[in-house]
């Protein structure tokens, strides 16, 4: 899913008219129409308050990682720090892990704590 995809999903989950985000984010409607088929990108400015509009992280916006639509930006924060926490510990019988073995660790830790976060949530 790709950015535009993401903006029209969030947009429509909050029942928005592209018109109605657009004064939100003081753009105009075709603007948002032109972010949504992905023929215009929004800049800095616009996709942070996006970002800020919608409580996502900018990493969800842009598809940076597998951070679910749900989550919001404390949660972000939380698995950032989570992983960082737990960096120091990819090891296999006491060798390092190589980058690649290190982030399927990675991966494998937001898999795990974005489907424990999703339960606290119910």
């Amino acid at each position: 899913m790709g950015l535009g995809s993401r903006i029209r999903e969030l947009r429509k989950d909050k029942k928005l008219t592209q018109e109605q985000l657009g004064k939100v984010l003081n753009v105009s409607k075709a603007s948002i129409s032109g972010y949504e088929n992905e023929t215009r990108e929004p800049d800095s400015k616009s996709l942070v308050k996006i970002a800020e509009y919608f409580d996502v992280s900018l990493d969800y916006l842009l598809g940076k990682n597998q951070t679910p639509k749900w989550a919001n930006k404390k949660d972000t924060n939380d698995l950032e720090k989570f992983l960082n926490d737990n960096e120091g510990s990819m090891t296999y019988g006491g060798e390092d892990l190589t980058n690649e073995q290190k982030e399927q660790v990675r991966v494998a830790m937001a898999t795990i704590f974005w489907k424990e976060k999703k339960r606290e949530k119910k």
